[in-house]
């Protein structure tokens, strides 16, 4: 019995000696990943890489002082409207805008998010035109980094651009830097700052991917597009924010997406900043844009079209009509010109002309270059207010010339398969409806020839080709078959909505 209460004691103690190196590796003794020292645990293992390379910490270090610097001056816009909001910013297409980001239940008045930028310290901030539209009266409130709320009021708005500026009572604010859009190129990194989908002050980075792109968004009858491009992420709610440079200068004001499902698929469009500058400070110092113009309808060249005019390469922007009495014709600028630059700087499609022209006022002066007739000049134009200007959207005024009506034996009707369209002599009554007093009407287009991929369409007028009145159909086949295959030939075409040049390849 002695023996077995002692074998009894011994196991006990054994057991309990052996329970606590158990519980003692297992607290620290047994390396199981994770160890306790004073109570707190350790967690992870050891630096994959220690040795960073200096080049990359050096992007990620200025990323960083970027951001911290910019994001104070980026605000959040909570934008209160009447209900009629969403329809207007319903997605168009391909390209729409991307903000503000609008909710609204039950047609009730609808409440918007979007973005701005302060751009002097005293309380003025930019934005775009489209997050502001249609805002109720005191419906704007800003919201700063700091979370401090301030009631907006509107100062004034430019549709052309789709910028606005908002003003807030308020001192000591930290303003943007703004830099010079001129000098952004295509490949450089970039910071999109705004509030996507209500995340405020969000940060994301990519480079800048195109410049100069003209997305026809903006719905005003003198839209300027000349959007920077760029692969930073941004969502509805980031309108109005800020594109920033790696100096940490403002270089846009991010305005719409290239997307299919209304959030971000790659690439969005920025204002440039310096076109921002001119708008901004008319908007802040009158209320209304002041806006030069040279009056003049203009188009692309092509190399189509260069070759028709004579040109060695496709260059600068064809002057498809000048307004009557506007700048441009008072200075001597005529119909088909090309102006290959402006003040110096080289102009190779029409909304890089009108983003240089639209940092102008009226009474400013520039010097055109010109291309016409195998020769290049110069001209300086005097601007003028648009109010000078409202014939810019009228259709063109009939030529008048001498060219006697066609002749009896004149075919009537004539194909050019080559060209894909077929047309016909113009009756009397056919002139006084179209206004005209010569051409030929273009009574039918192969769909992809060459007419119709030059967009020559049905029932308009060729009124000239190679600058000579074209009043038969037999006048067009004698310039046509002057031609080569591989030659362009010009033409001067009218339809309802005015007349333009257009150049056409006779096929090889």
């Amino acid at each position: 019995m002695k023996r077995s209460v002692l074998t009894s004691l011994v196991l006990v103690t054994v057991g309990i000696i052996f329970g606590a190196i158990l519980v003692s590796n297992f607290n620290g003794g047994v390396d199981l990943g994770f160890a306790r020292a004073g109570g707190d645990v350790k967690l992870g293992g050891p630096v994959p890489i220690s040795n960073q390379s200096a080049g990359i910490k050096a992007i990620s270090d200025n990323f960083v002082a970027v951001a911290k610097a910019v994001t104070p001056s980026v605000v959040a816009i909570t934008v209160t409207t009447s209900g009629k909001k969403a329809e207007k910013n319903m997605p168009r297409d391909f390209f729409h805008f991307f903000g503000p980001d609008f909710k609204a239940p039950d047609q009730q008045p609808e409440q918007g998010f979007g973005s701005g930028v302060i751009i002097t310290p005293d309380g003025y901030i930019v934005t775009n035109n489209h997050v502001i539209d249609d805002a109720e009266k005191d419906g704007i409130e800003v919201v700063m980094h700091d979370k401090i709320r301030f009631k907006g009021r509107l100062v004034g708005t430019d549709p052309s651009t789709d910028l606005a500026v908002v003003k807030i009572e308020a001192k000591d604010l930290p303003a943007a830097a703004l830099g010079n859009s001129d000098n952004v190129q295509v490949g450089e990194l970039a910071l999109a700052i705004g509030n996507p989908l209500g995340l405020t002050s969000t940060v994301t980075a990519g480079i800048i991917s195109a410049k100069g792109r003209n997305i026809n968004i903006i719905r005003d009858n003198y839209n300027i597009e000349d959007f920077i491009q760029t692969d930073a992420a941004i969502n509805p709610g980031n309108s109005g924010g800020a594109l920033v440079n790696m100096s940490g200068e403002v270089i846009g004001i991010n305005t719409a997406i290239a997307t299919t499902n209304a959030r971000y698929q790659g690439y969005g469009f920025a204002v440039p900043v310096n076109l921002l500058k001119t708008v901004a400070a008319d908007l802040i110092k009158e209320g209304r844009v002041r806006r030069g113009y040279i009056g003049v309808e203009i188009g692309l060249v092509d190399q189509t079209m260069a070759n028709a005019l004579g040109l060695s390469e496709a260059k600068g922007v064809l002057v498809q009509k000048t307004v009557s009495g506007g700048a441009g014709e008072s200075a001597g600028v005529k119909d088909g010109d090309v102006i290959l630059s402006v003040d110096g700087k080289e102009v190779n499609a029409p909304n890089e002309l009108q983003s240089y022209i639209a940092t102008h006022h009226p009474g400013d002066a520039v010097t055109l270059k010109l291309y016409r007739d195998g020769k290049t000049f110069e001209k300086q134009v005097t601007l003028r207010a648009r109010e000078e200007d409202k014939a810019v959207a009228t259709a063109a005024e009939p030529q008048k010339d001498n060219d006697e009506e066609a002749t009896p034996e004149s075919p009537k009707a004539m194909k050019f398969d080559n060209l894909g369209m077929s047309v016909r002599s113009l009756t009397s009554d056919e002139k006084k409806e179209l206004e005209v007093d010569k051409g030929v009407l273009v009574t039918d287009v192969k769909p992809y020839g060459e007419a119709f991929n030059r967009f020559v369409g049905k029932n308009s007028v060729i009124v000239e080709a190679d600058r000579k009145a074209v009043n038969t159909p037999g006048d067009l086949k004698k310039i046509v078959d002057a031609r080569k295959p591989g030659d362009s030939l010009l033409l001067r075409v009218r339809n309802e909505r005015g007349t333009a040049f257009v150049a056409l390849q006779i096929p090889k």
